[in-house]
């Protein structure tokens, strides 16, 4: 992926994340705790931002593996 420079962007995806442990407050998972998929997986169901950070950390969760 290039950059405007034209040099390749490093770590692109965490620019993606604007506002880090935002899930976890929302969720009331403790900060450094594993969200269930379970719970994660009911909020991607619902709409707004809760929905939306939920679908991305779905999606990172794939990529992971």
């Amino acid at each position: 992926m290039a950059g405007a420079g034209g040099d390749m962007v490093k770590k692109w995806i965490q620019k993606a994340i604007k506002r880090p442990g935002a899930l976890h407050k929302q969720l009331g998972v403790a900060k450094g705790k594993k969200i269930p998929a379970k719970k994660l997986a009911a909020a991607a169901k619902k709409g707004g931002k809760l929905g939306k950070r939920a679908r991305l950390a779905q999606t990172l969760r794939k990529l992971h593996k």
